[in-house]
Formats: C-alpha cells, structure tokens, sequence
C-alpha cells in the first residue's frame, strides 16, 4: 500500500512538471510567436525560391501557378494559414517536442544551420566546464564547510564567514579580465582563449589540449564560487552538530568521521538541492564568462543569438533551460522522502 502511494505520488509530480513545461512553452510561444513567424515566413519564400530554380521548362502562366502552389504549401508546412490560436498551439508543441528548425543566421562549425545541431554543438562545453565547476565546488566546498562546522569559531570557521563576502563583491566578468591579464599575456602559464590551439592536435594531445584551455576559465569560477558554497554547508551542519543525537554519538566514541556522516544525513536534501540546481544552473552557462574566455558555449552561443536576432536558437536555449530545471525539481521532490524517511509522500502529504 505505501508502495503505491509512492508511485502514485511520484506520478502526480511528474504530471504536473510536464503540466508546468507545457505553460512555459505557450508563454514562450506568445512572446515569441510574431517574431518567429516573419522568420518562417522568409525561410517558406527561401524554400520556394530553391525549388523555383528548378522549373525551367515551364511557360510564364505554368510558372506563376507553380510558384502559387509551392507557397501555399509552404504556408501549410509551417502552419502559417491557420488561425493565430492554432499557430501559436503549433509552435508550443514545436517547443515542447524541440522542432525549432534552422536557424535564422548562426551555423555550426560544420556549416548545419538546424536549430538542434547548433545547440547540441555547443552544450558538451558549457556541461564540462560548469559541470566540472559544480562538482568540484560542491565537493572541496563540502569538505571546508564540514571542517568549518566541526570547530565554530576557529581559524577556518572565521575564514569561511568573511571570504564569501569578498569574493561575491566582486564581478565574475572583472575576475575573469584579470584572470585573463595576470596568467595569459602578464604571465603566460595559460592559453588566452577558446577551446584548443590553432591548428588544433588530435588524439590524446588534443584531449589535454582541451583541458589546458579549459583550466584558467575554470580555476576562475570555482574561486569565485568555492567560499559561498562553504559558508552555506558550514550554516547547515553547525545546526545538525548541535542537535542531541550528534552529542549522544560522540558519547558512545564514534570517529569524528562516523559523526560527520550523521550530521550530513541529516541536510542530505538541502544539500542535494545545492548540488541538483547548480548542475541546472551551470549547464545555461554564463554569457560574460564564456564570452571573456571564448569559451563557445551555450552563455555565448545565446550571446550571439541575441545580437543577431535568431529567435528559433534563443526559443530553443530558453526551451533546454526550462526543461532542465523542472525535470531538476520534480527529480529533487522525488528524491526527498529517498533522503529523509520523515518526509511523507503520498496521500498522506
């Protein structure tokens, strides 16, 4: 019986993400539907005027019934004579299936100009690099905070409590300059930019060559981002040191390392929170960190759809975006009463 109440709970979540998904998508389809529909007006006359250079052996009256016929076709490809209730229903669930066809002006660096393959292009980079970030700020974060929250009122509690605001005062885009200034041109231990070097080498030293680029822009972020995460943890534990359970724990002589593994059950969803939503967050990318380092992912691929006005590429980051993020929350919801037993689910809720 409390098995089925967790399936049936599990199933009302993930009913209402794609419930909220589809609201998102027809919000996106409203702002964005004027837009994208002068763009699909103009790519139907491109498609028409390819297959017109076709019909060559046709008089002047064959020609212009043909061409009549091709646009409407075209018309009726794209949903463009349908009322505007249905273009805008048609264009959400382009956006909920991920149909967002070519792009307006970017390519990829193999020339494709659909949607999807210029954004699955950039994505891999954006996941190593904030993904790598979030996870190493999650863990060397994790380890300070649990140090920190061990000894309140130590060296490294008083540390933890003043570098975040430090830290967070200052610009990720300023950092990212002087970064860039001291360690690529003042003192060259790094590459100035991009992804590998110019011609760029195969195999296993074009692998390194990657990492090698990617690790001043990475270096820059987790400094920016490690004390924050500390002082959070810290906050947490401190509270879970002070519980009774904890003093009852050490009474019976558990190592200090048994007792730290208590204490982070007991925050284990804040934390996985933290953990979940920053994975989220770092996979939209950041635009001046990208565009400071050249780091061409999702932050400067969407940097680049705003200057040139590509609506069906920004439609189809915002898409990813969305998606992620309530596919994070109904995972964490789900992941909750998996953590802590004394969280119900279930009718009972």
């Amino acid at each position: 019986m409390h098995k089925n109440r967790r399936l049936a709970y599990a199933a009302r979540r993930v009913l209402h993400g794609l419930v909220m998904y589809l609201v998102m998508a027809l919000a996106y389809s409203l702002v964005f539907n004027g837009i994208a529909e002068k763009s699909l007006r103009a790519q139907a006359e491109e498609d028409v005027a390819r297959i017109m250079r076709g019909a060559v052996n046709l008089d002047a009256a064959g020609y212009q019934s043909l061409m009549e016929e091709t646009r409407r076709a075209k018309l009726r490809q794209y949903h463009l004579d349908d009322s505007w209730a249905l273009r805008v229903a048609w264009r959400a669930l382009e956006i909920m299936s991920f149909q967002f066809g070519r792009s307006t002006g970017l390519k990829s660096t193999t020339g494709d100009s659909h949607v999807v393959a210029i954004v699955v292009e950039a994505l891999p980079n954006t996941l190593f690099l904030f993904g790598t970030e979030a996870l190493l700020v999650l863990l060397v974060g994790g380890y300070l905070g649990l140090r920190a929250a061990r000894k309140p009122g130590g060296w490294l509690d008083r540390l933890a409590s003043v570098l975040p605001m430090v830290f967070n005062g200052f610009p990720a885009w300023w950092v990212g300059m002087l970064a860039l200034t001291l360690f690529s041109y003042a003192i060259p231990l790094f590459p100035s930019g991009g992804i590998h070097a110019n011609p760029a080498p195969g195999g296993w030293a074009g692998i390194l060559d990657y990492l090698w680029h990617m690790l001043l822009p990475l270096l820059t972020i987790v400094g920016l981002n490690l004390w924050g995460t500390a002082w959070l943890i810290r906050n947490l534990l401190a509270d879970a040191y002070s519980k009774d359970f904890i003093a009852f724990a050490r009474a019976r002589g558990l190592p200090e390392f048994r007792v730290g593994m208590h204490a982070i059950a007991v925050v284990g969803p804040a934390i996985a929170t933290l953990a979940l939503l920053g994975l989220v967050q770092s996979i939209s990318g950041n635009i001046l960190v990208e565009g400071i380092f050249n780091w061409p992912g999702l932050g400067s691929l969407y940097f680049s759809a705003v200057q040139q006005s590509d609506v069906p590429v920004l439609m189809a980051i915002l898409s990813l975006q969305t998606a992620l993020n309530l596919a994070a929350l109904v995972l964490l919801d789900l992941s909750y009463a998996w953590l802590d037993p004394r969280i119900k689910t279930g009718a009972a809720a």
